[in-house]
């Protein structure tokens, strides 16, 4: 595999593991209003899903940090698993483990020979450490790629704009803001995650409209970001949360179907409140992904 290659491949790779970690969502917003159902919430007090969602929101909004681990599957190209630990008192950080287990996707990263990515998220942007391999055919000898919010936002315009939003701005209650926001949402029932008695709320957000209220995009990056979800074939996504009797979301699946395939993601959270140190990787051992652009621009 030539240089070129190599950075081309692991550009696409840190781009699409990067938004898809399971702290990332289709956009930002503080809620809503929506249909009330009856339901029982907290200590069998009755609650619409409505009145017990603003409570949840709160409640994993407060709780600073959490353990998490996932799967996310994107049609053919890509499935991954992902673990590690996040916080968001101050904006996102953590320090997650990526690794690739199917679609195309894993076959470039096999090639690269680094079917597992760690990342660093840290205020301003976020680090990949992309192996061995990456560091002597692309990388100057340097095994971390810096990825800069700012830098990126101004790359890709909307769609940068947006996820400099949502990785600076998205909790895991991200799901829990989504329901609140669609107002369609629904009480399923009382069930076990991992051992833990927990409630199903599920229900439908319209993913454009969603992004569209975003507080931190301006109109014209509101209008560009809906033109790529309908490029993208992804009108609505299906959202399913089970809260624990503390008020605390443990398990989110997310659903929608994409021009590419399927896109589905499921995440569980535990161990709220853990202690995240985020350690920023040695200024040697890493290059900034515009260097990879300077190398190829098809990086």
């Amino acid at each position: 595999m030539n240089s070129t290659t190599t950075v081309r491949r692991a550009g696409l790779a840190i781009a699409i593991a990067a938004a898809l970690t399971s702290v990332a969502a289709c956009g930002s917003s503080d809620g809503g209003s929506g249909k009330d159902e009856g339901s029982k919430g907290k200590g069998s007090v009755a609650l619409s899903p409505i009145a017990a969602l603003r409570g949840i929101a709160k409640t994993t909004d407060k709780a600073d940090s959490a353990k998490v681990e996932g799967t996310t599957q994107m049609g053919s190209q890509s499935t991954m698993d992902m673990d590690g630990a996040m916080a968001w008192s101050d904006g996102i950080t953590g320090d997650v483990t990526v690794t690739f287990t199917g679609g195309a996707q894993a076959e470039q990263m096999k090639a690269l020979g680094q079917p597992k990515i760690n990342y660093r998220y840290l205020k301003n942007g976020f680090y990949a450490n992309m192996g061995d391999k990456f560091a002597a055919q692309a990388g100057g000898g340097k095994h971390w790629v810096e990825y800069d919010y700012d830098s990126l936002a101004k790359l890709s315009g909307a769609a940068g704009a947006a996820f400099k939003d949502q990785m600076q701005n998205t909790t895991p209650n991200q799901s829990v803001k989504m329901l609140l926001a669609s107002g369609d949402v629904k009480r399923v029932g009382e069930e076990t995650v991992r051992g833990t008695k927990a409630t199903h709320y599920s229900g439908t957000v319209d993913v454009a409209d969603f992004t569209g209220k975003s507080a931190n995009l301006d109109g014209q990056q509101k209008s560009e970001l809906k033109k790529q979800f309908d490029q993208m074939g992804m009108s609505t996504e299906q959202i399913d949360i089970w809260v624990n009797g503390d008020d605390l979301l443990v398990k989110k699946i997310e659903k929608g179907e994409t021009k590419n395939g399927t896109f589905s993601q499921t995440a569980y959270y535990s161990d709220y409140g853990t202690p995240v140190s985020v350690a920023k990787p040695s200024s040697a051992d890493t290059m900034n992904f515009k260097e990879l652009m300077n190398q190829q621009p098809a990086a």
